[in-house]
């Protein structure tokens, strides 16, 4: 095993566990997947916060559709502008769905403004869908970040709890 990858999964595994041998103060923080950075590192090069985000989003969605990754089933359909950081979002979709472009099952609407950034996941066989958007303490917190900062940061989204991370939109009536 690499340096860097041990490196990688000890500090994973130390903010899962903690290494203070106290519990975190606040909301328990979500469960950290093995390899899930790595994963996210594979389809988008890096694992900032916005790639991890769309991650966390992805594998909450296939959870709540009930569908496993790599399904043919799911559709998702990320709406952002075509900026870097919003359009990171879908990468991190895609590497916790499985979804890509050539299968036909991931999609990118443009949209002119940063506040309309949603992505839509939906069960193809049951119509099944849902809307998940970054909070805005997500938006606050991890907007622009410094490019030698996107790392670190990557980490600490995989840490947080969902609704630090991400947030249902209501579907229209």
């Amino acid at each position: 095993m690499s340096v860097r990858r041990h490196s990688l999964l000890l500090a994973t595994l130390c903010l899962t566990l903690g290494c203070a041998g106290s519990p975190p103060a606040g909301p328990t923080p979500a469960p950290a997947e093995p390899g899930a950075l790595e994963r996210v590192a594979l389809v988008h090069g890096g694992a900032g916060p916005w790639a991890v985000a769309g991650y966390r989003m992805g594998d909450f969605a296939l959870q709540q559709l009930g569908l496993p990754r790599g399904s043919f089933k799911l559709e998702v359909v990320h709406h952002s502008p075509a900026l870097v950081q919003y359009t990171c979002v879908a990468d991190g979709a895609a590497a916790a769905t499985g979804a890509s472009l050539g299968k036909l099952n991931l999609s990118l609407v443009t949209t002119p403004s940063p506040e309309a950034v949603a992505t839509t996941f939906r069960n193809r066989a049951t119509g099944q869908s849902l809307t998940l958007r970054p909070s805005a303490s997500f938006v606050q917190r991890f907007k622009d970040v410094p490019r030698e900062k996107l790392g670190e940061t990557g980490r600490t989204v995989l840490t947080l709890p969902d609704a630090e991370v991400f947030e249902t939109v209501a579907p229209a009536p």
